[in-house]
């Protein structure tokens, strides 16, 4: 195996010195680890993601065959597969009415970016463009590569295109109607080449997202009732009842998506009912005794470290629950698998939760709540301006930030950001859980860091949940500021616990 070549084929190869010099074969590459990637250099959070997914895909065949999504639909078998997908219906709206407008030349470049710019927005989620016909997409969530959350990633992929097709800034406005269902299929021959890839998939579901589509107004997304209950609470929904569809006798029932939905946390949205907590007795002491040495005084760090679905998140709620009489400071932060690439994403959603920002608020609105939650010292005047300002929330900035560049600007935002923190640690002892870190994106990861650093001798407990597959989000244990007192040094290797739960039945 070419390693250079692969790298080359997923348009990493900056990085094909770096796996040379460290004797990277083909063995070694199979088992390589998000920690081991870092060791060797690749810093964006995004190329270590594409590694990952691609030597997750890597089989016993050619490796480079199977380094993207579409790669890996050419090197299908012919034979027929039973697989559970999410497939996305997408139509321009008013073709027939532009192609009487229009110049062909001027219809073709339309077409031509409004394909460029699905796909992109379908790639991006995990999706695979099977099928470009003239004014409309069809696009697979699940195949050829399978993901926990494909209809989350559909219905997002669904909301994105809205917007992207929206700001096409053609000369034209443009609307698309997309249909969204999920279901059993059966993928068998591959057709066609290039961006026509598709797999002949046979079975209800492809038709149900087209007459889906069908149903959509300009600028909605349509999804099928199998692909809601996939969804939980992640979006708010409208519910259109049963449906009269060419070919369905049953009358299929469908939900308009609205938007997201103001469920705070991934477990909260996702799970159906309260869930016992069980054989978890060990884990939870350890919390509630690192919660009793946070209020004295001494900051205090635990990662939970456990594959999905195991109980981290409810772990960490357990605590909540259990402490809920204390009234402490709570702060819940949520890293996201789409948004892995936008900076300070967790951060930014908890204050708009903390102030109690509204779906219908106006900007002006917004501001007066953020204004509220920060009061009105000349500290907080000067914090509230900078973080107004990462809210993307009109204000006047301080008149010392005008001249400042933009890493200056963000250091001085950290800064607000730790001033409010420390704030809150001296009115009430803190609880911060950060859920899903191994989603974090690098900004957010900086301000962690940070933020680890001044909670030493604060009330604060802080708990991260991440996978172990993601390795350790620090290379060695994080260390807080290192001086000598009584115990001796103190960095997290001291403040901090790696709880690695195993899997129990009934968490």
């Amino acid at each position: 195996m070419d390693i250079a070549e692969w790298l080359r084929g997923l348009g990493l190869d900056q990085y094909a010195s770096a796996f040379r010099d460290n004797d990277i074969d083909a063995e070694v590459l199979r088992r390589l680890t998000a920690e081991d990637l870092r060791e060797l250099g690749v810093a964006s959070v995004g190329h270590r993601r594409r590694l990952l997914d691609a030597i997750a895909a890597l089989s016993d065949g050619p490796p480079a065959a199977e380094a993207t999504p579409a790669d890996a639909a050419s090197a299908a078998t012919a034979e027929a597969e039973r697989r559970q997908l999410t497939i996305m219906f997408c139509d321009l709206v008013g073709s027939t009415e532009l192609a009487i407008r229009l110049d062909p030349e001027d219809l073709h470049d339309i077409i031509a970016a409004y394909h460029r710019r699905v796909t992109e927005v379908v790639t991006r989620y995990g999706g695979f463009v099977a099928r470009l016909m003239g004014d409309g997409v069809l696009a697979y969530f699940g195949y050829p590569l399978a993901h926990e959350d494909d209809a989350e990633r559909a219905v997002r992929s669904g909301l994105a295109i809205v917007e992207a097709i929206a700001a096409l800034g053609l000369g034209q406005p443009l609307e698309v109607r997309i249909g969204i269902a999920t279901g059993l299929v059966v993928v068998g021959d591959l057709i066609g080449t290039g961006a026509a890839h598709e797999e002949m998939v046979t079975g209800e579901t492809p038709n149900l997202a087209a007459r889906l589509q069908s149903l959509a107004a300009p600028n909605a997304v349509i999804v099928s009732h199998s692909t809601r209950c996939q969804l939980g609470m992640l979006f708010e929904m409208q519910d259109l009842g049963p449906q009269v569809l060419k070919g369905f006798a049953s009358g299929p029932r469908a939900w308009r998506v609205v938007g997201e939905s103001g469920v705070e946390s991934r477990f909260a949205a996702l799970r159906t009912a309260k869930t016992p907590l069980v054989d978890r007795e060990e884990e939870l002491d350890l919390l509630l005794r690192r919660w009793a040495q946070a209020k004295s005084g001494d900051g205090r760090i635990v990662l939970l470290s456990a594959e999905a679905g195991i109980g981290k998140s409810r772990l960490a709620e357990a605590l909540v629950e259990r402490i809920a009489a204390e009234k402490p400071g709570l702060l819940r932060y949520f890293c996201s698998p789409h948004h892995q690439d936008s900076a300070l994403f967790p951060i930014i959603s908890q204050l708009e939760r903390a102030a109690g920002f509204m779906r219908d608020d106006t900007p002006a609105a917004q501001l007066e709540k953020l204004t509220a939650l920060f009061g009105d010292s000349a500290t907080a005047s000067d914090d509230l301006a900078l973080i107004a300002e990462l809210l993307s929330l009109p204000t006047k900035p301080p008149s010392s930030t005008l001249e400042l560049s933009p890493q200056r600007k963000k250091e001085l935002t950290f800064e607000a950001l730790l001033r409010q923190l420390e704030a809150l640690a001296r009115r009430q002892a803190v609880l911060m859980v950060f859920e899903d870190l191994h989603w974090i994106d690098p900004t957010t990861r900086e301000l962690l860091d940070r933020t680890i650093v001044r909670i030493e001798d604060l009330p604060v407990l802080l708990i991260a949940t991440i996978r172990p597959d993601f390795g350790s989000p620090w290379p060695s244990p994080p260390r807080t500021a290192s001086r000598s007192n009584r115990d001796g040094e103190r960095g997290a290797a001291a403040i901090g616990d790696c709880c690695h739960m195993a899997a129990q039945a009934g968490t």
